[in-house]
């Protein structure tokens, strides 16, 4: 049997790699800061330079022990580089603030990075409006970064470096992209994700700028709209701009980065739309978001929360699809509605989103599983002779997939119910730590109680913080990848 540390040596190296790829997108702040003068440079320059070192470092003391990456190694790599990569992320936010005379506690700033780069969104930080620039362009770029995947654009450049990547895109994607080559190279098949992902981003941050945002604020909230983030440079969130025009451009982007990207890549291959009108999961997310968003409407209107019935809508579709979607933003404190709301919304932001898109929860794929497993076995009562296939669009769901569904809806709830009971342990009231599990889990952000859209997570305690931090990762990294690495079996040789 070889010796596990011997076996990680080779992921060891490839996480060099990608630890050297994300020290240089420490150029996109740093070059906002010079061009700015904002005075932030100093927590940048030296931040790049000591990522990129140690990153080539790592490579270079491991790279004799390069080798084709196997399924474990892939799964290894991507919980390894979502642990790792906010270290390198949390020093320029530690370093500025310990420059500038207020001081953040290294748990901080973990939490803003892995916030960010996990695309949860939640913010331990206060006075968003009066940071240097560069800083909130760092906050809001980890988030574009995390995405899609930093481990994905990882999966274009490692080929070239003589190292294969279908491993680790594999380990990386989520529900159908895990299984499902979209182009006979898995680099093509990366590449091509990654360009639909460019494509959005531009037509986003032209829309904000075209709908009245300043070019800056612009590429900073489509950094956290297309990655469904939702953290933003303005402490009032998205309400700061009170703009129906832009509250609308965000409501698109948010419904269209909720689904498959592998679908739209799909669709201009094929040059039709078709494709992505034809599939469930995409029909699917589209008809909850905006179903929920007009019954929360009406909610708000016969409760007299509002009393004109767009205004109602207004403020209704923007923040249900903003938490369903996972992203965040909020343009009023929703936890002052009537109760239906805000819990159907922190609900939603488990199941509503797609598999393959920048979203994180369960994922609609597995709730129409569930959903077409339940229909299955209440047919069988009735007619235990019956054979009836579980089905989406049009092809039969094999049984392994349901069983691995039915495992990780499992797991999902013993986790989730222990993430709760740590919090409670910690004296937590019992709404904020439903609250604030569920929307760490979900990597949504905003929870209900002093986490909710009002507030922020700074006064929670350091233990708190690093259970919700996590919580994050955990979430963004899908759970069965990460418990699988406490398994006896995966360190088997």
């Amino acid at each position: 049997m070889q010796a596990p540390l011997l076996a990680t040596l080779p992921v060891l190296g490839l996480l060099g790699i990608i630890v050297v790829v994300f020290g240089f997108t420490l150029s996109v702040p740093l070059g906002v800061s010079l061009a700015l003068r904002d005075g932030a440079h100093r927590a940048f320059a030296p931040e790049l330079l000591l990522t990129v070192l140690v990153g080539a470092t790592l490579w270079a003391l491991t790279r004799r022990f390069r080798r084709e990456l196997q399924a474990r190694d892939g799964v290894l790599l991507v919980v390894l580089a979502w642990t790792v990569l906010p270290v390198f992320g949390a020093l320029p936010l530690h370093v500025y603030f310990e420059q500038a005379g207020r001081p953040i506690s290294w748990t901080d700033a973990y939490f803003e990075a892995v916030s960010g780069l996990t695309t949860t969104g939640g913010t331990v930080l206060t006075g968003l409006d009066d940071l240097p620039a560069s800083i909130n362009v760092w906050r809001t770029f980890l988030q574009w970064l995390g995405g899609l995947g930093i481990l994905i654009l990882a999966v274009a450049i490692l080929p070239m470096l003589g190292v294969g990547g279908s491993q680790l895109f594999r380990a990386e994607a989520a529900g159908p992209l895990k299984d499902t080559k979209l182009t006979p190279r898995i680099t093509e098949t990366a590449k091509g994700l990654w360009t639909v992902y460019a494509v959005l981003s531009l037509a986003c941050v032209t829309a904000y700028w075209l709908g009245g945002m300043e070019p800056l604020d612009a590429w900073k909230h489509m950094f956290s709209t297309v990655s469904l983030g939702g953290l933003s440079s303005h402490d009032a969130s998205f309400g700061y701009f009170a703009s129906p025009a832009l509250e609308a451009i965000a409501i698109v982007f948010m419904l269209v980065c909720s689904c498959n990207f592998a679908v739209y890549f799909l669709a201009v291959r094929k040059g039709s739309l078709m494709v992505v009108a034809r599939d469930p999961e995409t029909r699917a997310t589209l008809a909850v978001m905006i179903g929920s968003a007009v019954l929360v409407t009406v909610v708000l209107w016969a409760r007299q929360t509002y009393d004109d019935p767009l205004t109602a809508l207004r403020h209704a579709a923007f923040n249900v699809i903003s938490v369903a979607s996972t992203t965040g933003y909020a343009t009023v404190d929703y936890l002052q509605w009537p109760v239906f709301p805000p819990v159907l919304m922190l609900l939603l932001s488990g199941v509503a989103t797609s598999a393959g898109s920048t979203g994180c929860g369960i994922k609609m794929v597995r709730l129409l599983i569930l959903v077409k497993q339940t229909r299955r076995e209440l047919t069988r009562l009735i007619h235990p002779r019956a054979v009836r296939p579980v089905t989406l669009g049009g092809h039969a769901v094999d049984n392994n997939v349901i069983f691995a569904v039915l495992g990780y809806m499992l797991v999902y709830g013993v986790t989730l119910t222990g993430f709760v009971m740590l919090l409670l342990l910690s004296e937590m009231d019992l709404e904020t730590a439903i609250g604030a599990a569920v929307a760490s889990l979900h990597c949504m952000g905003p929870g209900l109680g002093p986490a909710g859209p009002a507030g922020n997570y700074a006064g929670f305690t350091d233990f708190q913080k690093w259970v919700l931090t996590l919580a994050m990762l955990i979430g963004r990294v899908e759970l069965l990848s990460f418990m699988v690495l406490f398994t006896r079996q995966f360190w088997r040789k």
